[in-house]
């Protein structure tokens, strides 16, 4: 009779071994003097304040902030196009930015990756975009799980899930009930699609327009750096739609700490899939609208791309893509051109696309 393995249904230990070596690599990367080592841990263990006296927070009310959430449908595109090294960076964005928005300081970062079989080399590749996105966020990767599920995932399929913790002064959690009239409405810029509506992406690119993940595009071509120097070759379908999501943890936090006294940021909010609108109003209070003007920011290029492709309906872009908007902040309407400014130092350009007004909570999008 022949005897049974774990092998033989799909899962190699050996290999699996192999991926956990890889992994732990990766991760030292991201550790803080407040990581502790735990060799062989079942969890992981992380000092809420530093021990160092130079870099110590002098918490006196902390309070933890958590949040979670995954890339979607953008990792079809990854599959598809063979790369796997940037949908770690959408994972930590998704979740750190929503950490960001109660003005806390991510601190740990957990993934969890469920693959078809064993196979160190991809997953090596996707943690290590994981590790580039805690880095660029300034949190550790602490821990995670790797999942090995034949028959469950079609061979080669992949999915991710991410989970932040952080922290903040009770004293300084943003919620929104700051937001008055007369606040400016700053919309930071994407980096593109981010990590939403990819359903309807690749229904619109490869179904309806038939195109290939190679194919390059022309009209997204961007425009020459200098006038003496050559155009850059157009993207490819592939480099468009696989463009990492933006982490704006690290700029914001900076704006944040900017202001130690005067309750200067009253509103933050993360555009994800809802848009500009969906996402605004849930900072809302009950007697503020927000009024928003249209053509106040610059739209990136794939967004009337896909429009045209796809014949989509204008109000339908605005409810699924972030249309060129990945975070907004609600300020002081004195501070608004400083903290532009602190933003454009780094390298994020913003606009002043709204204004807070009295009314029933609301975003109205005016053009």
């Amino acid at each position: 009779m022949t005897k049974a393995t774990y092998k033989d249904a799909g899962v190699d230990l050996a290999l699996y071994d192999d991926a956990i070596e890889r992994i732990q690599k990766l991760a030292a990367r991201t550790y803080s003097p407040r990581v502790r080592k735990l060799e062989d841990g079942f969890a992981g263990l992380f000092d809420l304040d530093f021990a160092n006296r130079l870099f110590s927070r002098h918490y006196k009310h902390p309070v933890l902030v958590s949040c979670t959430d995954g890339v979607g449908t953008k990792l079809k595109l990854a599959t598809m196009a063979g790369v796997n090294d940037t949908v770690g960076i959408d994972l930590v964005a998704m979740s750190v930015n929503d950490c960001i928005c109660l003005g806390a300081e991510p601190l740990f970062f957990l993934d969890y990756v469920a693959m078809s079989h064993d196979d160190p080399p991809l997953l090596e590749s996707i943690v290590r975009g994981v590790t580039n996105g805690c880095l660029e966020a300034d949190c550790a990767l602490l821990g995670g799980e790797t999942a090995i599920m034949p028959d469950l995932y079609a061979r080669g399929d992949y999915d991710l899930a991410g989970f932040c913790v952080g922290v903040v002064e009770e004293r300084r959690i943003i919620d929104g009930s700051g937001i008055v009239p007369g606040d400016l409405v700053v919309g930071v810029a994407s980096s593109g699609l981010h990590s939403n509506g990819y359903s309807l992406v690749r229904k619109i690119v490869f179904e309806m327009a038939g195109l290939k993940v190679t194919d390059e595009v022309e009209e997204l071509r961007p425009p020459a750096r200098q006038k003496e120097l050559p155009l850059d070759p157009p993207p490819t379908v592939g480099q468009v739609l696989l463009t990492p999501t933006r982490i704006y943890a690290r700029p914001l936090r900076k704006v944040l700490s900017h202001y130690k006294v005067k309750a200067v940021v009253h509103g933050l909010a993360h555009i994800t899939g809802g848009g500009l609108a969906d996402n605004l109003v849930r900072i809302l209070p009950e007697t503020c609208c927000a009024v928003v003007k249209r053509g106040s920011w610059d739209v990136p290029s794939v967004f009337p791309w896909l429009k045209r492709l796809g014949n989509v309906d204008q109000d339908e872009m605005e409810r699924v893509f972030n249309m060129g908007i990945g975070f907004v902040l609600v300020v002081s309407d004195f501070f608004a051109e400083s903290i532009r400014h602190q933003l454009a130092d780094d390298n994020l350009a913003s606009w002043i696309i709204g204004r807070i007004e009295e009314g029933e909570k609301a975003v109205r999008l005016d053009s």
